[in-house]
C-alpha cells in the first residue's frame, strides 16, 4: 500500500520560496500519476501540479505557472514542489497525491482521481 507524507511547510514572507516535500513508502512512486494539491481556506482542494506516470514533466496549474513547479526523485523516491515569488493568496493546506494510471496517459486533474493522500503540510505567507 502506497503511503505519502508531506513536509516542509512554513511560514514564510512575501515573495520568498519555499520546497515541499512528499516521501513515498510501500511502492514504487512514479509508476503512479503524482500531484501535489492545496487548499486555501474556505475554498476546494485544487491541483496545482502533476507527473504522470513513468514521466519527469510536470504540467502546472495555470494559476502558478511560472512559480511552481514539481519535480520527481524516482530513486529515493520522492516528489517535491517548488515554490517560488509566493504571495499570501498562496496559503494553504498542501497535500501530496497518488492515482492508479489505469487507461489514463496523462496525470488527472480532479481530486476523485486520485486513490492516495498524505496528511498535507501547512504553507503560511505573511509579513
Amino acid at each position: 500500500q502506497l503511503q505519502l507524507v508531506e513536509s516542509g511547510g512554513n511560514l514564510v514572507l512575501p515573495g520568498g520560496s519555499l520546497t515541499l516535500s512528499c516521501a513515498a513508502s510501500g511502492a514504487i512512486l512514479h509508476l503512479y500519476h503524482v500531484a501535489w494539491f492545496r487548499r486555501a481556506p474556505g475554498k476546494e482542494r485544487e491541483q496545482v501540479s502533476c507527473i504522470s506516470h513513468g514521466d519527469v514533466i510536470a504540467n502546472d496549474a495555470d494559476s502558478v505557472k511560472g512559480r511552481f513547479t514539481m519535480s520527481l526523485d524516482v530513486h529515493n523516491p520522492v516528489a517535491y514542489l517548488h515554490m517560488n515569488t509566493l504571495k499570501p493568496e498562496d496559503t494553504a493546506d498542501y497535500y501530496c497525491a497518488a492515482a492508479y494510471p489505469g487507461t489514463r496517459p496523462m496525470c488527472p486533474k480532479e481530486v476523485a482521481d486520485y486513490q492516495f493522500w498524505g496528511q498535507g503540510t501547512q504553507v503560511t505567507v505573511a509579513s
